[in-house]
């Protein structure tokens, strides 16, 4: 992985992902209480969504963000530390924004297509992350996808505790298997992040939720086994 996007997995034997972290904070509602090091952070946000990561340096985000480069790396040591920190943000705002959608529902079923269809939408639409999924996607998704399974394990997590939230609601059967359900809902969604689909329009929400009706709303039904 390149260096830059390398702050998407973890290292053999790390401890956590940055996609785990994310999804740590925004359980947690962790916020940015050092208004200095926020500026920074929305700086960089706005210097990598305008001339990439790559070509960003350490001295233009000093510079957008009105402070000194020593400034900068008083708070995040490396660019890559820094990168990292600006993508974790985002993605924690995908696991707010998620949380926010689905409230919008009133049955379980409806919360899925809503959580369907505002999770591409979040992570398509979003400048920094679906720019760099549009534009290096041989970089990008590889780094997302190809980490030993943390990235997809962790938004599986997220995405099973919904679903026994459901259970404990008694809105869905208490016989459903909640992680199994949770994986294939996430593998879906992440086939049509990694891999642009010709025969549905992804910047149609129409359309997206009609698939989710279709392939994924049948899942909240408990497998039936038959009998002997």
């Amino acid at each position: 992985m390149e260096p830059a996007l390398s702050v998407f997995g973890a290292p053999s034997g790390a401890e956590s992902s940055l996609l785990e972290r994310a999804y740590l904070d925004a359980v947690e509602q962790v916020d940015d209480l050092d208004e200095t090091r926020a500026r920074i952070l929305d700086a960089a946000y706005q210097q990598f969504c305008r001339i990439g990561i790559f070509r960003s340096t350490m001295e233009d985000v000093a510079r957008r963000a009105g402070v000194s480069r020593i400034t900068v790396y008083r708070r995040f040591a490396t660019k890559d530390t820094l990168v990292e920190h600006v993508v974790r943000r985002e993605f924690r705002r995908y696991f707010d924004q998620f949380l926010v959608d689905i409230e919008r529902a009133d049955t379980a079923a409806e919360r899925v297509v809503l959580g369907f269809v505002s999770s591409l939408r979040a992570i398509r639409g979003n400048p920094l992350i679906g720019g760099l999924i549009a534009a290096e996607p041989d970089l990008l998704v590889p780094s997302m996808i190809s980490d030993g399974g943390r990235t997809l394990a962790t938004v599986r997590q997220f995405v099973a505790g919904q679903l026994r939230s459901e259970q404990q609601a008694g809105t869905v059967s208490s016989e459903l298997d909640t992680d199994l359900v949770a994986e294939m809902m996430v593998r879906i969604s992440t086939s049509f992040l990694a891999i642009p689909s010709q025969v549905i329009d992804l910047d149609d929400d129409e359309q997206l939720a009609a698939v989710a009706r279709q392939f994924l709303v049948p899942m909240l039904e408990p497998a039936r086994t038959n009998p002997d």
